[in-house]
């Protein structure tokens, strides 16, 4: 095994590395430092793929790890067998897809040549796509597997692999091992095969798909409608802000909301525009507030009610709503909060399709762990099983692939807090496309009404009682970050609390490392709290943090909120 300055020298040397990347390499010539942290190891490949930034060097995203990690894909695929270069049928080739972020393409095509290489096909998109479509191409062209080019809402700095299997969910922990163990043990130049594009092509073992599956996702995407009647009611008197913060949204998110009968869509321009530098935004993420500045420009002017912003990769999908203004003010609006968005879509898609009698007697619903426990009582008073599940939206598409081949359960509605959200089987992976058409849905259904989404979490509390829920992360520096936070996780099980916050004793643990049945082993602990409250603690699976999710429940928003300030206080004392 090489240390890091000689593979920093193996790549110099090598005749393989191209000499833009040899001349970036020379330029941390010298220092020690960088030369180990772009050398040090290699990049981990887990059931999330690889996730990094783009720079030279085995630890981080380049076209050969790129190279690798599809050389330890295919060596996966051809140790499971099949038909790898048959015409759309089971068993045959690998579905491709990339976002809008710098190099997302020349990686895709690198992926591509790659399995070309080793004899197997692939549908490589003729250009970006959300990634729950991509999910989708996997099973429609009959692929054993997928490959997507992404690192959703990260910096732009960032890129990332994610892998997927033929069920059209991200690999399992069984074959995500595989590929890891490959990817350590084969040597990064001599080990990995890789095909010219254009010979390729031309061979037949790269086709270019398009359009034809943009179609057969929409129509399967519109199937989930629920609502058409209150769009005609309202859809003439409702203004929605759209923003995809240029990525792979940009396209089928109009289109779709088009298509139910939604033409006021008002887009904000600026951010229309593919673009991996993200001009327009410090980080291009709908969870946060400043993502929307341009957005709130935009709706004030037009008097929006709401606004919906998708991510780069277009599987999660955020929303700004507009308050009270006889409480709050003009021109006041508010970030919902992944929760407080599954919650509206979960109480309006059980209540309309309660209304039509197309709510199956035996409708399953599916959340992760961390997720909102206001979740389990819209569950309960619709008659809806709720399933938790790890986090990780792989986890909800093994319980679609569960309930379909048992017959138990028809899936509804799955979600994550992290603002991932899925309605239908078509996908297994969380879809901001589905979830930009049910939002405005609902927003159509509250107009109906005379309501703003807004007023309507305020009836969804009343009816199902007062929930406050909060995130927070614990970021931990240098170069021993994952040894920081493995010390909190030990010191945390080795002392577990009694109390969390100012009268919430702890009435049940879980660790998730333990053996408990449905459960993959995970490094998450929860603490079932006194008065319906509860905390997660789990370690980011890609960014060095430890991240604390506070669920409270309280007899007014106000007590609810109190709650929640105290549980996330006592929970920073805890992992500092």
């Amino acid at each position: 095994m090489r240390t890091y300055a000689e593979e920093y020298e193996y790549w110099l040397n090598s005749e393989i590395v191209d000499e833009v990347t040899k001349d970036e390499l020379r330029t941390i010539a010298g220092n020690d430092a960088e030369i180990e942290s772009r050398f040090g190891g290699m990049m981990s490949f887990g059931t999330a793929g690889l996730r990094g930034t783009m720079k030279a060097g085995t630890m981080n995203m380049n076209v050969y790890t790129v190279r690798l990690a599809t050389q330890g894909m295919a060596n996966l695929i051809k140790s499971e067998g099949g038909d790898l270069q048959g015409d759309h049928h089971e068993g045959n080739g690998v579905a491709i897809a990339h976002d809008s972020r710098l190099n997302s393409r020349l990686f895709a095509v690198e992926a591509a040549c790659v399995l070309a290489a080793n004899g197997i096909r692939s549908y490589l998109f003729d250009e970006l796509r959300p990634t729950p479509e991509l999910s989708f191409a996997v099973r429609e062209t009959g692929a054993i597997a997928g490959i997507n080019i992404t690192a959703s809402h990260n910096p732009k700095e960032y890129n990332g692999y994610k892998a997927y299997w033929a069920d059209g969910a991200q690999l399992a922990p069984e074959h995500a091992d595989v590929v890891a163990a490959e990817f350590r043990k084969i040597d990064i130049f001599n080990d990995v095969r890789t095909m010219n594009y254009d010979e390729a092509l031309e061979s037949g073992l790269i086709e270019i798909i398009g359009s034809e599956i943009d179609e057969k996702y929409m129509a399967c995407v519109l199937e989930q409608s629920v609502g058409r009647k209150y769009i005609e009611a309202a859809a003439a008197d409702i203004s929605i802000v759209y923003t995809p913060f240029h990525g792979a949204g940009y396209k089928l998110v109009p289109e779709i909301l088009r298509r139910i009968g939604i033409d006021d869509i008002i887009t904000v321009d600026e951010q229309m525009i593919p673009d991996g530098n993200f001009p327009t935004v410090k980080s291009p993420n709908p969870e946060n507030t400043e993502g929307f500045a341009l957005a709130l420009e935009y709706a004030k002017k037009n008097k929006a009610e709401f606004i919906i912003g998708t991510d780069p990769d277009s599987d999660r999908c955020g929303a700004v709503v507009k308050l009270d203004e006889k409480r709050f003010g003009e021109d006041n609006y508010m970030v919902l909060s992944g929760n407080q968005m599954a919650c509206l879509m979960m109480d309006y898609l059980f209540t309309v399709r309660k209304e039509q009698g197309t709510l199956p007697e035996n409708a399953a619903a599916c959340k992760s762990i961390v997720s909102t426990v206001m979740a389990n009582r819209i569950c309960e008073m619709n008659g809806v099983k709720l399933f938790e599940v790890l986090t990780g939206f792989k986890f909800i598409g093994e319980k679609i692939k569960e309930f379909e081949e048992s017959g138990d359960y028809s899936f509804v509605f799955g979600f994550e807090e992290s603002i991932g959200f899925l309605a239908g089987t078509y996908a297994r992976d969380k879809d901001a496309v589905v979830a930009t058409m049910l939002m405005a849905e609902l927003g159509c259904y509250y107009k109906s009404k005379g309501m703003t989404v807004y007023d309507g979490l305020q009836e969804i509390y009343k009816k199902y009682g007062y929930y406050k829920e909060h995130t927070q992360s614990i970021i931990f520096e240098g170069f021993d970050a994952q040894g920081k936070m493995a010390d909190v996780m030990v010191r945390l099980r080795a002392n577990p609390p009694q109390a969390i916050g100012e009268g919430m004793n702890v009435i049940r643990t879980i660790d998730y490392l333990d053996d408990i049945p449905g459960f993959t082993k995970s490094n998450v602990l929860f603490y079932e709290l006194a008065e319906g409250c509860a905390l997660a603690v789990r370690p980011s699976g890609t960014e060095p943090k430890v991240k604390a999710y506070v669920m409270a429940q309280g007899s007014s928003e106000e007590d609810a909120g109190r709650r929640c300030e105290l549980i996330a206080e006592a929970a920073a004392q805890m992992l500092s």
